[in-house]
């Protein structure tokens, strides 16, 4: 090919951000839109990806404390540094409710009763598990926002640029395809760019609700055997 025609070909083949910045306000303010919906759950996913790993990097150590031990005292001290960890809190709240019932059986000179008293402790422990699910999830749902909407966004961005382009065209003298052509080309980048802020989305949304439902195991199996320990060893 001659160097001059590729140049030329070069100059005129329009790049995707000449695209962007040639379209209408309506199909530019929908791009703005989706990118900063990009951006905001790649922000939720990087800051959720860091939280869960760690959360399961000390669920792991707290659970081998956990197992090794059995003494509720000695889990207590050695869970301070591991706060990241959802198992941390349920124990935390189970054993605070527990220590408050021992000590209140102690001031009346009664031991604990099964049915009522440790029913106290596991109710506080389902609302530790409730409250660290929440924290979890906290995030996930915005997620499932982006993944859901961003592609309409950008069908809407698309719709509407296509119809700029078909009315520009009933306006201009020559009726070919290269007349309308550079307008759908530009409207066509805003179902793009949603399907690119939906798809990483929708990606980190199911990752993200299988890993809490994986926590939410872990805290129901751990409540269990809360509740078992303490019935072994505080309950007479």
């Amino acid at each position: 090919m001659d160097p001059v025609a590729a140049t030329t070909v070069a100059v005129e083949s329009p790049n995707v951000l000449s695209m962007v910045f040639g379209s209408g306000f309506v199909v530019q303010s929908v791009l703005i839109m989706l990118i900063l919906l990009s951006v905001w759950s790649w922000a939720i996913t990087i800051a959720k990806a860091i939280q869960f790993r760690r959360a399961q990097a000390n669920s792991n150590e707290f659970a081998q404390v956990f197992w090794e031990t059995r003494n509720f005292s000695r889990i207590d001290e050695s869970s301070r540094r591991l706060m990241a960890s959802p198992l941390v809190s349920v124990f935390k709240s189970g054993y605070q409710e527990l220590l408050h019932t021992v000590q209140e059986g102690k001031q009346s000179g009664v031991t604990l009763d099964v049915a009522s008293e440790l029913g106290t402790v596991e109710r506080a422990l389902r609302r530790a598990e409730l409250e660290e699910t929440h924290r979890l999830e906290k995030g996930i749902t915005f997620l499932a926002s982006v993944a859901s909407a961003a592609p309409f966004i950008g069908l809407f961005g698309t719709v509407w640029g296509i119809m700029n382009a078909f009315h520009g065209l009933s306006q201009a003298k020559s009726s070919t395809i290269q007349a309308v052509a550079p307008g759908i080309s530009e409207a066509l980048v805003a179902t793009a760019v949603g399907l690119a802020a939906a798809i990483p989305a929708a990606v980190a949304f199911n990752y993200f609700t299988a890993t809490v439902r994986k926590f939410r195991q872990s805290m129901d199996s751990f409540s269990e055997e809360f509740i078992n320990i303490a019935r072994r060893y505080f309950v007479k």
